[in-house]
């Protein structure tokens, strides 16, 4: 063999090998999407996962189409919590009763009344152990409680970890957190 070959296979063999170090990292944390379900007659305003938007939510509704994004890590591990914030309507049709003609200030007087009883509520939620990163799953429930899954399925699917009704009632009472 010539030495030019010679030479030409150590300097590619030498250059794959140093370029082995130039593949990037595995990623340790990923984008999600984020979902929301209500399980209550409540309105949700608005709501966050980790200071990710999510879309708002009509009374006992659904929806997101996967607003973007709040970060999970890859794998899960034990402890893995989300802080989920949101503004919650109790009365979300009260608006029927306001006055007529709507915008005007009597409208807006009764809208501005309205808004000052929305309650703004901050929990700290365990995440559903998962295999896959899916969408994240905000369920909203009864007594302020919320419930989060990451699990690359759909609510109502074999193996997604709750089972919530889609209509649940409020309590008398809401046990004290």
């Amino acid at each position: 063999m010539s030495r030019i070959l010679i030479r030409v296979l150590w300097l590619t063999l030498i250059s794959g090998l140093s370029l082995q170090g130039c593949t990037p990292p595995k990623p340790v944390r990923l984008g999600a999407p984020i979902e929301g379900y209500s399980h209550t007659s409540a309105a949700i305003n608005r709501f966050s996962v980790n200071g990710a938007g999510g879309p708002n939510l009509a009374p006992y509704g659904y929806g997101g189409g996967q607003m973007c994004c709040a970060s999970l890590p890859v794998k899960w591990h034990p402890g893995l919590t989300v802080v989920v914030e949101w503004e919650k309507d109790s009365n979300p049709y009260d608006s029927v009763n306001w006055p007529d003609p709507p915008f005007s200030d009597a409208w807006s007087k009764a809208a501005r009344e309205h808004e000052a009883k929305y309650t703004h509520h901050r929990a700290v939620v365990p995440v559903a152990p998962y295999e896959r990163v899916g969408a994240i799953d905000v369920h909203f429930l009864p007594c302020n409680q919320v419930a989060v899954s990451a699990v690359a399925m759909l609510p109502g699917q074999p193996g997604y970890p709750f089972n919530f009704p889609q209509k649940m009632q409020e309590p008398a009472t809401c046990p004290e957190s």
